[in-house]
């Protein structure tokens, strides 16, 4: 307890004061403020609070003023619930800089009563030597804007990064990843083909993880390195699409042919398009690959052309079908050129975590992987 804390006295020890100073004994007391002498006694042996009304009756007797007693009262009352005076404020502190009843429900730090403890935890979570300072992680992530990264992003980075050591891989090479490249391309006609997908890049030395998203982070996938030779594409499923599906991880793939990731952070935003904001330069080119590389865009400028307006259900199906890519690939590349309404067509956005989260290395959705992975 503080020395201030230590201090303040119980009320009745001014009281007591008060009645030496006019010789009155606490029987002379209670008879002018016409109460029981077991108040007065009670409220000068610390056991009985001060009412208002005690407080107003206190205050006409001895001239001070009601005011006078109930401050008192409430100063005694507060030093009582101080015996830890910065529980409060800390705990506040620590909601404020991390997600904590989120990691704490996802079983990323352990619950505790002991505040020492719990912020002890998410220091060596953070790998932050204080409160004060601010986690970072190197990455390439796909998301909704280019703010600074949020330490919602950065508890899910830091999580897939944890998990990702857990997967085996081989050890990665370009040439690796070059040469799966046309067996990711086989798996593009059928939604269940992303079963495959993990197996695959795990042959090219790439680490696959599935991390549901913590409310508020907005992030579909990024891309990271464990060591030189060990890249990460870990996928939030945030937006269960096939077509979300494989441009991110496709665009993540982008990034990691071209060593990026490994340094400062790279963030880019969630839509395929690069018309609405001013891209960077390798942001751009890995939209352009992802896309690319689904449907090779002198083919897609091909079909708009035959068919535009009227993109009918047999028109698309007819060219996916011919292209050996799921109709929703189709559809998505369609809406964020904006030539195909947002409603239109969904039914081909088909939801591929039920062929994924088994594969892959998944935690959440129900599936809760150790806090010391």
């Amino acid at each position: 307890m503080s020395k201030n804390v230590a201090e303040v006295f119980p009320p009745g020890e001014f009281l007591r004061e008060e009645l030496e100073a006019r010789g009155w004994s606490q029987v002379e007391l209670a008879e002018i403020m016409g109460r029981p002498s077991r108040v007065v006694s009670e409220v000068m042996a610390g056991k009985r609070a001060i009412t208002p009304e005690t407080a107003v009756a206190l205050g006409e007797a001895l001239g001070t003023g009601a005011e006078f007693w109930m401050n008192l009262e409430s100063q005694y009352q507060l030093s009582k619930v101080r015996s830890e005076p910065n529980t409060i404020s800390r705990r506040a502190k620590l909601y404020n800089l991390f997600p904590v009843r989120e990691m704490i429900k996802r079983g990323w730090v352990e619950a505790s009563n002991s505040l020492d403890l719990l912020e002890t935890q998410f220091l060596n979570y953070f790998g932050t030597a204080s409160l004060d300072e601010r986690p970072a992680f190197p990455h390439a992530a796909r998301k909704t804007s280019y703010e600074d990264v949020s330490i919602q992003q950065v508890a899910w980075l830091i999580r897939a990064g944890k998990i990702a050591r857990a997967v085996s891989a081989e050890k990665f090479t370009q040439s690796k990843l070059s040469g799966v490249m046309q067996e990711l391309r086989e798996c593009l006609e059928f939604v269940d083909s992303v079963r495959n997908v993990p197996v695959l890049l795990a042959r090219a030395g790439v680490r696959l993880v599935v991390v549901e998203a913590l409310p508020g982070s907005k992030i579909d996938g990024a891309c990271f390195w464990l060591a030189k030779d060990a890249p990460v594409i870990a996928l939030s499923l945030r937006f269960d699409r096939v077509d979300n599906f494989w441009h991110t991880l496709l665009h993540e793939l982008d990034h990691i042919a071209h060593g990026e990731g490994q340094s400062a952070p790279i963030v880019e935003i969630d839509m395929l398009s690069n018309d609405e904001v001013e891209l960077p330069v390798i942001e751009k080119r890995a939209n352009d690959a992802a896309a690319e590389f689904s449907i090779p865009k002198n083919e897609l400028d091909g079909f708009i052309a035959r068919v535009h307006p009227l993109f009918t259900d047999q028109k698309i199906l007819g060219f996916a079908k011919r292209l050996r890519v799921h109709p929703g690939i189709v559809v998505g590349q369609l809406q964020n050129r904006r030539l195909v309404p947002w409603q239109f067509h969904r039914k081909y956005l088909e939801k591929v975590r039920e062929y994924i989260v088994g594969p892959a290395l998944t935690d959440g959705f129900g599936s809760v992987l150790p806090a010391d992975l």
